[in-house]
């Protein structure tokens, strides 16, 4: 594989990760404009949440079949909850390390 597709599939890991940020942290993303009507729904938060990290765990995936290094762009607890796969309301909670020093995506 070439220096290129390396550095191309991790500035697409990069944003899976800012879009997965964006609807955590409740933030427009490209999924607000898909779907505008969803905003009504009670719903619409946790669907666009889940779109963002079945993309980011898209990502990983194909990195992790071209053996490309992925968790370097994540903490080790954001890594671990990446590796788990699942969504829970913890992933939700502590995606930032602790509530008093959350980086949130501008």
């Amino acid at each position: 594989m070439g220096k290129f597709s390396v550095e191309y599939l991790q500035s697409k890991l990069s944003a899976a990760k800012v879009h997965f940020e964006r609807a955590l942290d409740c933030k427009h993303t490209e999924f607000d404009d898909l779907y505008p009507y969803m905003i009504e729904h009670p719903q619409f938060f946790w669907y666009k949440r889940y779109v963002a990290w079945s993309e980011l765990l898209t990502i990983v995936n194909l990195c992790e079949e071209l053996e490309i290094a992925w968790n370097e762009q994540f903490s080790a607890k954001q890594a671990e909850y990446i590796v788990s796969r699942v969504m829970s309301s913890r992933v939700l909670d502590e995606w930032y390390e602790t509530n008093d020093s959350k980086e949130h995506v501008g």
